[in-house]
């Protein structure tokens, strides 16, 4: 059975109490914090959604599930880090090279954080191989980061799929979680792909009954 990690993007405003209450009532796994810049993409959320998490951390026992769409990747984490989510998903995109990535999974990790990457639709997959065994998560996008509501891209169906194979051949122990036009069309060929954590907004937010949307996407 798959977990769900629930976007707040598209939270409506002045609904957010009764709508993070009634995410837990549904009983989702995590909430999902996209974090966004201005910089790396096009929106800037930045101080929103750390209001937003700061609430939930008050009112919920649900973890945090904490997605950097940034340029300055560390200071966000110095900043989120002390909400205690359970884990921080940075970009690959967003480091130089190789040595930065590696340094930021050691901060993370300082911090007793759990480890995501996440690589943007262009980004060959091959690329965090060497990065895997010092991580938790890999965050697949299957839309351009940045926006809510877009349609999955197909071709990263076999993304995934080549992600679970190596996975497996080397006996690693990573979470796959997808993120980017979620439903419950969609969900199947993800999880049948070798996704375990799917990322759901949209989906779950226009539904009138939270609880029956996400019991179907986690089947």
């Amino acid at each position: 059975m798959v977990e769900i990690s629930s976007s707040i993007l598209s939270v409506k405003e002045g609904k957010e109490t009764e709508t993070f209450f009634a995410l837990e009532q549904a009983k989702v796994d995590f909430f999902h914090i996209d974090v966004m810049d201005g910089k790396f993409v096009s929106k800037n959320n930045y101080e929103k959604m750390f209001s937003y998490a700061s609430y939930i951390k008050r009112i919920s026992n649900l973890p945090l599930d904490v997605h950097l769409m940034v340029e300055n990747v560390e200071d966000a984490i110095e900043e989120f880090s002390a909400l205690e989510p359970n884990i921080i998903t940075f970009h690959y995109e967003a480091c130089k090279d190789r040595e930065e990535v590696k340094r930021i999974i050691k901060l993370i990790e300082e911090y007793h954080i759990r480890v995501g990457i996440s690589v943007k639709p262009e980004t060959p997959i091959e690329t965090i191989y060497e990065f895997l065994p010092y991580i938790h998560s890999v965050l697949i996008m299957t839309v351009e980061p940045g926006k809510g509501g877009q349609t999955l891209i197909t071709d990263m169906i076999e993304k995934i799929s080549k992600l679970k194979r190596y996975i497996n051949e080397n006996d690693l122990e990573v979470d796959i979680e997808v993120d980017g036009g979620i439903n419950l069309r969609t969900a199947p060929e993800v999880k049948k792909a070798g996704a375990n954590i799917l990322v759901a907004g949209t989906a779950i937010l226009m539904a009138k009954d939270y609880k029956v949307i996400v019991d179907e996407l986690r089947k």
